[in-house]
């Protein structure tokens, strides 16, 4: 099982939102590379980072910050927010992004997402983002009535085998995880989920851990690694089974 430390970038700074609110913005570093290699240093084989710029719209702010990242040796990048046409993730593919992950476009433009699955393969991953089982989308500020179940259900006839899923009601809030949630996300996917959303701690990983390979693929935290409650190397020992 992969831990993914989280990065989420507004306007070229390491932050993190409460519950995607905007306005309710933490920075925790203005150079995202320092941290890439903090956390590349610390063992992790993958960073998940979050364009929270792209995913509201805009486009290519965050493109040299993740372009810094991706120089970052020894560790893969994956990057999610404003990805909505093939010409960008042909950008992000140049800057040297290893795994892409759509959301937007996922949910409001299943036969785009159909063609990047077949165009792209395995460095796609299918972001379903929900609150109370309905998806979000345009960086979590609308929502369109699409259930995460029947979005979760189409993804392997869209060719996708890999997902997030953010629980965005623990989202930043370190208040737990929901686990009949993202066991009920695979079930419906078909396929294991990388849980993202609530992971506040190391019993919440060890537990999460110990669902299976069935269930879970991997873990993506950010808050609470930058607020102390556990390190890097920490979860990762955690993803072992080791106490």
């Amino acid at each position: 099982m992969e831990f993914f430390p989280a990065i989420d970038i507004f306007n070229g700074n390491v932050v993190r939102l409460s519950q995607g609110d905007y306005n309710r913005v933490t920075v925790y570093e203005e150079d995202p590379s320092v941290m890439a290699r903090a956390f590349r240093d610390a063992g992790a084989s993958w960073i998940h980072v979050v364009d929270l710029n792209g995913a509201r719209g805009e486009a290519g702010v965050n493109d040299e910050a993740i372009r810094a990242l991706c120089e970052t040796e020894g560790i893969g990048i994956e990057v999610g927010g404003g990805v909505r046409s093939i010409e960008r993730i042909r950008e992000l593919r140049e800057l040297g992004v290893s795994r892409i992950v759509l959301g937007t476009k996922l949910a409001r433009d299943p036969e785009f997402a159909r063609q990047a699955a077949e165009q792209f393969g395995e460095y796609l991953v299918a972001g379903v983002d929900a609150k109370d089982g309905i998806v979000a989308v345009q960086g979590w500020m609308e929502t369109d009535g699409l259930t995460a179940d029947d979005l979760l259900a189409n993804l392997s006839d869209m060719r996708f085998r890999h997902v997030v899923y953010t629980d965005i009601a623990r989202d930043g809030m370190q208040t737990g995880i929901d686990q009949a949630t993202y066991r009920h996300a695979a079930e419906v996917a078909g396929f294991p989920v990388v849980v993202s959303g609530g992971v506040s701690t190391l019993d919440d990983i060890k537990d999460i851990a110990s669902w299976g390979e069935g269930i879970v693929e991997g873990i993506i935290s950010g808050r609470a690694i930058y607020e102390g409650v556990f390190t890097v190397e920490e979860a990762l020992a955690a993803c072992r089974g080791e106490e």
